[in-house]
């Protein structure tokens, strides 16, 4: 380390610290402070030429008291930040909030965990936002399921405005109002916990009937983005030469039935579509053993699956809970679960989704292995760098696809349904407890990436993707009741 100086446009910077050992750009950005010549500006003299900023310092064999000449234009001086740097550690929760982006949580105003997580969850779909703020309604009247909906729109339009927990006052009045069996009480009056799945389905029967119809496809937002459509066929079992009986039935969620050996989501959504039944035989004249297969023949944009944990337990006279671990996918081929002419639908488009994933793997596998193909020479390296850039920039900009080329017509003009049968998981309510009439209920949300968001009630934390696959039961840990998932989109 020598003490040095640099004269420039007239003047001179003395005592300047030049380590040798270093390279030229530590003694730049110190010239740069003080002078405001930005270093890509800086013709600096030495011996033989210009400071360059792969120069060796240590061959200069500078001295003590050195004066170097420079030449160059400075521009403006980096400013101070306008407000003082605040660190994480030193944040209040609303200044955190902000910083990260944290939306706002929900009060519990006594056992309702249950609404907040219900509320938390349906928030995630923008589609919802827009056919609330089209609802004309106000909180007045005798109309109970339209004071609800308006209670809903002004409630989730506080939630967007403000980053502190918000409590839900109106909208629990609304709802206590519409269906009165979420006002029962305990000892002392405390408000007793509810089931989230009721709170969601009657929310949903809600907003079905009460929403303005799309003036294009003339049905609700849940009819048009969260309502598929099951096609049956009943088959009698001990007369095979009766002829099926086909019916179709339309659905707002699948149940997910668990027994001792569903280990997977899509297999209790399997189950739950076969079911055998008794019935009165024209053919055989007496009661017989039917068996009734069901398939989806309409996907939604979002599609609801509800785990069946609870059961009742008369020797306890309690709704127990099954704590079986039960995986679900984070993201989800759901044409499994439809009929054959729906799989053919979705046939193109996923021929060419595989197509372009493979592309991708491939690309990806290519820039590892150039990644590993060290040089010598650092010029040869960064060239070789550039052109493996350039190369990946061409291959990404090939990859565009006009995916209306590989879209089925019919459900191209089926406003709202899934047009690819790929789903990604975009939010959970879980529940952790023994039975439906305690514990607790969270909501987590997918913010982006790998980020989620988890509700708990006002206290909202990001978490990360890992966290969310812990919730597939198996103990006494929030575990996945009702999960929500949406249709991938198209790049």
């Amino acid at each position: 380390m020598v003490k040095v100086s640099v004269k420039w446009s007239g003047k001179k910077f003395d005592d300047l610290d030049l380590d040798t050992s270093e390279s030229p750009e530590l003694f730049k950005n110190q010239i740069y402070s003080l002078t405001g010549v930005p270093p890509e500006r800086q013709k600096i003299m030495i011996k033989g030429g210009i400071m360059k900023d792969d120069s060796d310092l240590s061959k200069l064999n500078v001295k003590e008291g050195h004066t170097f000449m420079m030449m160059g234009t400075a521009g403006e001086l980096p400013k101070a930040p306008p407000k003082p740097v605040v660190f994480l550690e030193d944040m209040s929760d609303k200044q955190l909030a902000q910083a990260l982006d944290i939306p706002a949580g929900l009060e519990n105003l006594g056992n309702t965990c249950y609404m907040n997580a219900t509320l938390q969850s349906l928030r995630v779909m923008p589609e919802l936002h827009t056919a609330l703020n089209r609802y004309q309604g106000g909180i007045t009247g005798m109309d109970a399921r339209g004071n609800l909906t308006a209670s809903l729109r002004d409630l989730y339009k506080q939630l967007s405005s403000t980053t502190e927990g918000f409590p839900p006052l109106i909208f629990w009045q609304m709802l206590r109002q519409a269906f009165p069996q979420f006002s029962q009480s305990g000892a002392g009056g405390m408000p007793m916990q509810q089931d989230a799945e009721e709170c969601w389905g009657e929310l949903i029967s809600v907003l079905k009937s009460k929403l303005p119809a799309d003036s294009a496809s003339n049905q609700t937002f849940v009819e048009q983005y969260m309502t598929g459509r099951l096609t049956s066929e009943l088959k009698c079992i001990e007369a095979p030469e009766e002829p099926p009986v086909i019916d179709t039935e339309t659905f707002s969620k699948l149940d997910c039935h668990i027994s001792i050996s569903t280990n997977f989501m899509q297999n209790g959504i399997q189950d739950s579509l076969k079911q055998d039944i008794e019935k009165h035989s024209a053919t055989l004249d007496r009661t017989a053993q039917y068996q009734k297969i069901s398939k989806v023949s309409r996907l939604p944009q979002y599609l609801v699956v509800h785990f069946i944990r609870f059961f009742w337990k008369p020797s306890e006279r309690v709704r127990a809970k099954i704590l079986r671990k039960v995986k679900f996918p984070l993201d989800w081929d759901a044409t499994e679960l439809c009929t054959p002419e729906l799989q053919n639908k979705y046939s193109k488009i996923k021929e060419k989704l595989r197509e372009v994933d493979d592309k991708k793997l491939e690309q990806e596998r290519e820039r590892k292995k150039r990644k590993t193909q060290e040089d010598d020479v650092a010029e040869e390296k960064t060239e070789k760098t550039t052109t493996a850039s350039t190369s990946m920039d061409v291959d990404t900009s090939s990859q565009k696809v006009d995916w209306n080329e590989f879209i089925d017509q019919d459900l191209k003009n089926d406003a709202g349904a899934n047009v690819t049968g790929q789903y990604e998981l975009c939010s959970v309510l879980t529940h952790v407890g023994r039975s439906a009439d305690s514990g607790h209920y969270i909501s987590w949300v997918k913010k982006g990436g790998s980020e989620w968001l988890k509700y708990d009630d006002d206290k909202v934390s990001i978490v990360k993707e890992e966290d969310i696959q812990k919730l597939d039961g198996g103990g006494d840990w929030p575990m996945a009741y009702i999960v929500l998932y949406r249709a991938k989109k198209l790049d």
